[in-house]
């Protein structure tokens, strides 16, 4: 999959314009994600230095994107750049704006690994603690 990933407040606590510190686990689960063959895209509202203190912070702890702020890698150094596309195609979006706020990396990586919504982790993680029906009971089903 292409999975676009925000940085301020999804890689690192949202301290914008510094660097917060890194969301445990961030780094360690994208790094998991790229061994499992997808390509990550830093997807970010940084622009100039800001972003590139941003893709530097995520190089010195071993991570490196596909692409960013692009589709592919070769926009990165396209002219002009206001034609390149600020919103890459992607499979998936990584960001804390999402509805419902940013699960914990644990539930984001099962959630890719094994390509499950959010409601079916939900339904997985909790699957144990479901009461059974009245059929299951009498029937032992």
């Amino acid at each position: 999959m292409l999975i676009a990933v925000d940085f301020d407040g999804t890689i690192v606590e949202h301290k914008y314009p510094q660097i917060g510190k890194e969301i445990p686990f961030a780094i360690t689960t994208l790094k998991k994600l790229q061994a499992e063959r997808h390509q990550l895209i830093l997807w970010t509202v940084r622009e100039g230095e800001l972003l590139d203190e941003a893709v530097e912070f995520c190089r010195k702890r071993g991570l490196e994107f596909y692409a960013v702020n692009a589709n592919h890698p070769d926009e990165n150094n396209a002219e002009p750049r206001a034609y390149a596309c600020r919103k890459p195609r992607a499979h998936l979006f990584i960001d804390d704006r999402n509805l419902g706020g940013l699960p914990d990396w644990g539930a984001i990586y099962e959630m890719v690994h094994n390509r499950w919504s959010y409601e079916r982790y939900h339904s997985e993680l909790y699957k144990e603690y479901e009461k059974p029906t009245l059929w299951q009971r009498l029937f032992g089903k």
